[in-house]
Formats: structure tokens, C-alpha cells, sequence
């Protein structure tokens, strides 16, 4: 089975980023499983905090479902033409200490999706999370792409997603994505 956590980037309970992790997980593959984790325990991130009292328990018990986890799948709002500064927030205290990035995020297949009322489609805070991405260590998936525009005609007031076309383009896009993270595991001898 292979595993890959997913992580909303947005606080909101009624945010569309979070609906679409949930279809996410919903939809994976066979043969794959998409674990919703949360950011939204993760305070702000502040050093001295840090030196004093090391990581927050959210913060390492996140790190570590990462670091065993075989992917890593970003679902962005884009606030701002970027990307959200909470999700933002946490990935930096998960890229603490910097010795752990190897072990963390080194060579980590990541996918990156999202969801917005605009017209966008979230392109912009996806293209923002390149660099990040790069300086973490990770396999980013170019293989395919998934920015869901009018995000709020596609869910029901439940969070479910409702539009047929969106659902089998987060299916195109997770089975591309699924075949990546799994071709990577068996590259990499894990």
C-alpha cells in the first residue's frame, strides 16, 4: 500500500482546499492511500520558542507521519496571488532543525493541487511553492496539474464534490501522481 499524507493548507472547516483533500482521499487509487493530516495545531513559528522548548508536539508528530509516509500532497489556497501564509508557517517549522530535511523531505514525491472561488484556479500559489519545494529536497510531480476554478459550484454545502468533470480530473491526476510516488518508492529501494 502505498501511502501519502495529505495536507490542506487553508484553517477554515468550510474552506474548498480542505473539501478537496477529502475527495482526494476519497478517490485515491487502489493500491494507494491519501491520510488527511492538519496544520491547523501548529502555532506561529518563532525561535526563541524553538531554542527553548524545541518543536511543538503537533509540529514532530507531523514531521514524522511525513518522513514515513511514501508522498506528500499539498492542497493550496492561493491567497493574495500566493500561497497561504499559515501553510506556509507550517512547512517552515517542519523544515526544523535543518539537519532533518534529508530525512524528512529528501527526495520526497510531492504533489501539489488547489481549489479557489476565482478564476485562477490557484495557479499562481502553486507555482509559489516551487522554490519552497526545491529548497526542502523534494521530487516535485510535474506530470500533471489540477487548479480547480469556481470551486464554489463544484461542492455541496457538505463539502462533498459534486461535479463530475472535477471528480475524474483529481482521478487523472492521482492515478499520475499515485504511479510517481509509487515508481519513486521502488526506486529508491523502499
Amino acid at each position: 500500500m502505498v501511502e501519502i499524507v495529505g495536507l490542506a493548507g487553508s484553517l477554515r472547516r468550510g474552506s474548498f482546499n480542505r473539501f478537496l483533500l477529502r475527495a482526494a482521499c476519497e478517490l485515491a487509487p487502489d493500491g494507494t492511500r491519501i491520510e488527511a493530516a492538519s496544520i491547523g495545531e501548529i502555532p506561529l513559528y518563532d525561535g526563541d520558542l524553538e531554542a527553548e522548548q524545541g518543536l511543538p508536539p503537533a509540529v514532530a508528530a507531523l514531521k514524522e507521519r511525513i518522513a514515513g509516509a511514501a508522498g506528500l500532497l499539498l492542497v493550496t489556497p492561493e491567497y493574495n496571488n500566493s500561497l497561504p501564509g499559515a501553510f506556509k508557517n507550517a512547512i517552515d517549522w517542519l523544515s526544523r532543525p535543518p539537519q532533518d530535511l534529508p530525512r524528512v523531505f529528501g527526495g520526497l514525491p510531492v504533489g501539489v493541487i488547489g481549489a479557489t472561488p476565482g478564476a485562477g484556479g490557484t495557479a499562481l500559489a502553486q507555482v509559489a511553492w516551487l522554490p519552497v519545494l526545491r529548497t526542502l529536497g523534494t521530487s516535485p510531480w510535474f506530470g500533471g496539474r489540477l487548479q480547480v476554478s469556481a470551486a464554489h459550484r463544484l461542492f455541496a454545502a457538505d463539502g462533498s464534490l459534486t461535479d463530475e468533470e472535477t471528480r475524474a480530473r483529481l482521478r487523472r491526476y492521482l492515478d499520475g501522481f499515485a504511479a510517481f510516488v509509487a515508481a519513486r518508492g521502488s526506486q529508491s529501494g523502499a
